[in-house]
């Protein structure tokens, strides 16, 4: 009687491995080379501008001061810190109109063909991150100050200082105060969402007002014809552009400035 001998399983075989996903293409040294660029150029425009800015400062009052000699005399004296201020509070403040004429110019076709829109919004970026860093300059080195006779308190508190101007003063501290607000909410857009991010920004019209009263009101060169003109010019710059982009947002197209947003919080 035959038996039927079951037949046994084949075995399988051996599985064939999943396919994997290729790898990136690599980076050429041209691209390596364009990035490292394109990180280094926001810093690097920003500090240049403001040596520019203190140099043109500081050349002004040696001649106010008599003459190079004579301002390296005053920056090595008792009112070294005054200076000091002065030429930091300038610095301060065109960096702060240089970030709000390159946010607003993000909307302008232009600023997407030179130098692009997301190198304008990094320049944007930083400009303010130093301008902050100037401002506080600007207060804190009054403390080396012998003539006013600042104290910590009366720097970081607005309105507290009551030995000179304190409105315009506390007006200038509280626009520092919004500035950095604004400024450091770029690191934290991706956790508050675009719309609370935006909705932030626009208080960098009310920190550009701040800063032009608090320099016009309080500034010791705001009577001068080059301070003068660089307050007109930059107002006048900034109201320009602010009613460009209602324009824009009025013919209903979608500003480059909120695609440049999205992209950067999908990125």
């Amino acid at each position: 009687m035959n038996t039927m001998q079951s037949k046994r399983p084949a075995e399988p075989r051996e599985q064939l491995a999943e396919p994997r996903p290729p790898a990136p293409p690599a980076r050429r040294p041209q691209d390596n080379a364009s990035d490292m660029l394109s990180d280094m150029l926001p810093p690097l425009l920003g500090v240049l501008v403001g040596v520019i800015v203190i140099a043109a400062v500081g050349l002004f009052l040696g001649g106010q001061a008599g003459g190079l000699a004579a301002l390296s005399a005053a920056l090595l004296g008792s009112h070294s810190a005054w200076y000091l201020s002065r030429a930091s509070a300038f610095v301060a403040y065109i960096l702060l109109w240089l970030s709000m004429a390159l946010g607003l110019s993000i909307t302008n076709r232009l600023a997407r063909v030179w130098p692009g829109g997301p190198t304008v919004g990094d320049l944007h970026e930083h400009a303010s991150l130093l301008g902050v860093v100037f401002g506080l300059l600007h207060g804190l080195v009054l403390l080396g100050d012998k003539y006013i006779g600042y104290t910590l308190p009366q720097i970081l508190i607005p309105f507290a200082s009551a030995s000179y101007l304190p409105l315009w003063v506390g007006l200038g501290q509280i626009g520092l105060y919004l500035m950095a607000l604004v400024t450091f909410s770029f690191y934290v857009r991706q956790r508050i969402g675009t719309r609370a991010w935006r909705q932030i920004h626009y208080l960098s019209y009310a920190v550009f007002a701040l800063s032009l009263v608090h320099g016009l009101a309080s500034g010791t060169d705001s009577s001068a014809p080059w301070a003068i003109w660089i307050y007109l010019s930059t107002g006048v710059s900034v109201l320009a552009l602010t009613v460009y982009r209602i324009w824009v947002h009025r013919r209903g197209a979608t500003p480059p400035a909120a695609r440049l947003a999205a992209g950067r919080e999908g990125s």
